[in-house]
């Protein structure tokens, strides 16, 4: 939608939440402080990885930073959105085929969007059955986003995080090691109409927590954010 009275386009790119249906942990208890004027509050009792969620390094070692020892600037940037076109089904995303997405777009401190034609909806019960030809993350394509200097990589349905041990631990050590964070489970992808635009994604500023759910929001039309 247009931001206001300007040619600015803002897309949500968050899985929206329902207590109701959510699979994972989301609770809340809604009351009524009391007094004269009504002064209803939420108690909330949530997953770190609920929904659309930023994970920082502290999901994956202990020694790590969490979601406030990261500056905020680790949450809004230039995000380049790569669909993967080179591969075949259920094949690892090498670096060539990033190399080919990007185009030589993707810059130092850029967010990176990955994804591809084969989609399926991530963390339910078609995962790894013979329906699901998403493509892999791995070591190469670690070592790719390494190598780039970016700050967060994000997943559209089209790529799989869940695949395999051998392929999601070696991704998580060499990216997290550097202060890589991950935005998985993006929605509206195929509403973008740039492959280059700003993107927000703030966690909650809670101290010690490893990961947060964050309204991810895709802003096109800004010069200092495009291509």
């Amino acid at each position: 939608m247009l931001l206001d009275n300007t040619k600015i386009n803002v897309i949500d790119l968050s899985k929206h939440l329902d207590p109701e249906t959510e699979s994972r942990r989301c609770k809340l208890r809604r009351f009524n402080t009391g007094g004269p004027i009504p002064d209803f509050h939420t108690d909330m009792d949530l997953t770190t990885h609920l929904g659309t969620h930023v994970e920082t390094p502290y999901h994956h070692d202990d020694n790590w930073p969490d979601v406030l020892t990261l500056p905020v600037t680790n949450f809004i940037g230039r995000c380049v959105y790569l669909n993967i076109t080179t591969c075949e089904p259920n094949a690892h995303i090498s670096a060539e085929d990033l190399e080919a997405a990007s185009r030589g777009r993707v810059k130092e401190g850029d967010v990176v969007i990955i994804d591809s034609p084969y989609k399926l909806t991530p963390f339910t019960e078609l995962t790894n059955t013979d329906v699901d030809k998403r493509l892999f993350i791995g070591v190469e394509s670690a070592n790719w986003f390494k190598e780039k200097g970016v700050k967060s990589v994000g997943f559209g349905d089209g790529v799989s995080i869940e695949n395999s041990n051998e392929d999601v631990k070696p991704f998580h050590d060499i990216l997290m090691a550097e202060n890589i964070t991950f935005i998985e489970v993006l929605k509206n992808l195929e509403q973008l109409t740039q492959e280059i635009f700003m993107i927000i994604f703030l966690p909650l500023p809670i101290k010690g927590i490893d990961s947060s759910p964050v309204r991810v929001v895709a802003v096109e039309g800004l010069a200092e954010f495009s291509e």
